[in-house]
């Protein structure tokens, strides 16, 4: 369980750094890039072998991860807006494409993230719909259903929009990303 309490201070970094890690199946980093290392605050050697949840941010709704892991689980690749928070309690906005890792025989085996620095623009249109897939989160007790309650909002604005998540994060994705 993350013990470090987040604060209301963004960390950025330069649109020309992309952060890199790889993990396993279980979602434990194997690689973690100089970028990663910095943006987050941790040494290398502090990432590797921990769960990328160890720079999971409480504002970010658990629905979403159920989404990315579903999703690159079935073979997909997912490109998805993510808050962060370094050991420092800082937060940061990544633009994410995380994609599967094949072995030999087919099988994945892991899983590979390029994170760049989001767009503002497209964090004033995410944010809001993460607050309100949260907000329903948090009306349960039981985190499970909580999770399923949000998935199922997330699944009602992109039905109401009339798009599929892909569709949605690329109608408000700048081109040049």
């Amino acid at each position: 369980m993350n013990t470090i309490t987040p604060v209301n201070r963004e960390r950025t970094f330069s649109t020309d750094e992309v952060i890199v890690s790889k993990t396993d199946t279980r979602g434990v980093i194997t690689y973690a890039n100089e970028v990663f290392a910095k943006v987050a605050g941790y040494k290398e050697e502090e990432l590797l072998g921990k769960p990328h949840s160890i720079v999971r941010h409480p504002d970010m709704p658990r629905c979403v991860f159920k989404y990315l892991w579903d999703t690159i689980g079935d073979g997909q690749e997912v490109f998805a807006y993510v808050k962060n928070m370094a050991k420092t309690g800082e937060y940061y906005w990544v633009y994410a494409h995380v994609t599967p890792t094949y072995d030999d025989q087919g099988d994945i085996c892991g899983y590979h993230s390029s994170r760049r620095c989001p767009d503002r623009a497209s964090i004033a249109t995410i944010e809001p719909i993460y607050k309100a897939l949260l907000k329903e989160e948090q009306r349960f007790p039981d985190s499970r259903k909580g999770m399923e309650a949000g998935f199922q909002l997330l699944v009602a604005t992109l039905h109401g929009a009339q798009k599929t998540y892909e569709e949605f994060v690329w109608t408000i994705t700048p081109s040049q990303q």
